[in-house]
């Protein structure tokens, strides 16, 4: 039995760059060894017969929306169905992993019951696959740190949690913003301990383009997005890196710092989490936030309408299909 399984949904293997990123994440995975079990979740093209090179699982079957999206709460189920390893981890397929990956997962499982792991990444161009001889690893970490760029605390893109948690998802939309960011939430909201690994676990995202998604905009502008957003419960359920209650520090969990910004944002934060009342923190957050407040909402106006287009136009071509 692995200690972790780890899932995940790729991009189609067709676009030339996406297969060179998506294959170099997945050696990287392959190098943590008989610890780690990898699932492929999706009926993407070229997925078979990349699980039969790498000696991956490979479950098609996943359930998607009306516009062919897949989802988190079936990919979680799938994910988690597939084994009986201790630990699970969904990563995107485009993350490099290295071996602190597992020295903070075992960290945090001597000495905490239930909690989740997330944290920052890199972002580093890629263009090649890469050789992963012997070094490799700290060749790269230093080429990410000196080459790279360290991205926003908005969210991550690795969730490291014990099996007994997350066991009922939302219907998210995967690939858009905001399912990440309830991750953070649920934990909070069910006392499990969310720590920001950022600084002892290193991952790489390689830059690609957005030419998968609708428009080639970015994620967190696609009308999903918005859907995702209501589905966690509303804007106050978005939480983010500084929202964790720990971070890891050399496998030492310690306090978040402090700060009049964190104060602020976990009083905002109290009646959702310990009252489970949304309506008192979205007042405290408009109170606190009126300008921010004012450009949510126009926000979410934006990618409501943007989202009933979408739908109408998929009903337009449904029904011309259909004639």
């Amino acid at each position: 039995m692995a200690l972790l399984t780890l899932f995940t949904t790729p991009k189609p293997f067709q676009d030339s760059h996406v297969i060179t990123i998506q294959r170099n994440a997945l050696r990287s995975w392959k190098a943590l060894g008989d610890e780690v079990e990898v699932v492929f979740i999706g009926d993407e093209h070229g997925m078979p017969e990349i699980a039969r090179e790498f000696g991956l699982i490979h479950r098609p079957d996943v359930l998607v929306n009306e516009l062919g999206t897949p989802l988190i709460s079936s990919i979680f189920e799938i994910g988690r169905a597939e084994n009986d390893s201790p630990f699970l981890a969904y990563v995107n397929t485009d993350i490099i992993l290295f071996s602190d990956f597992l020295d903070a997962l075992k960290k945090a499982a001597s000495q905490l019951p239930k909690f989740l792991l997330v944290g920052q990444r890199y972002d580093l161009d890629i263009t090649e696959e890469l050789a992963f001889e012997p070094g490799w690893q700290a060749e790269l970490l230093k080429k990410a740190q000196t080459e790279g760029n360290r991205h926003a605390r908005a969210g991550s893109d690795y969730f490291i949690f014990p099996r007994a948690c997350f066991q009922e998802i939302p219907d998210f939309r995967v690939g858009r913003a905001g399912w990440d960011n309830w991750m953070i939430y649920k934990a909070r909201r069910e006392k499990w301990t969310a720590v920001d690994c950022s600084t002892d676990i290193n991952i790489i995202h390689q830059n690609h383009d957005y030419s998968h998604l609708a428009g080639g905009q970015i994620h967190y502008r696609q009308p999903e997005t918005g859907v995702n957003i209501r589905l966690a419960g509303g804007r106050r359920a978005i939480f983010d890196l500084d929202d964790c209650i720990k971070r890891m520090e050399n496998g030492n969990l310690l306090p978040m710092p402090r700060s009049r910004a964190r104060l602020k944002r976990e009083l905002v934060h109290w009646p959702l989490l310990n009252l489970g009342c949304y309506g008192a923190s979205q007042a405290l957050f408009k109170l606190l936030n009126p300008e921010q407040a004012k450009r949510e909402l126009e926000r979410q106006k934006e990618m409501d309408a943007a989202m009933a287009m979408q739908e109408l136009d998929l009903r337009k071509r449904q029904n011309e299909g259909g004639c």
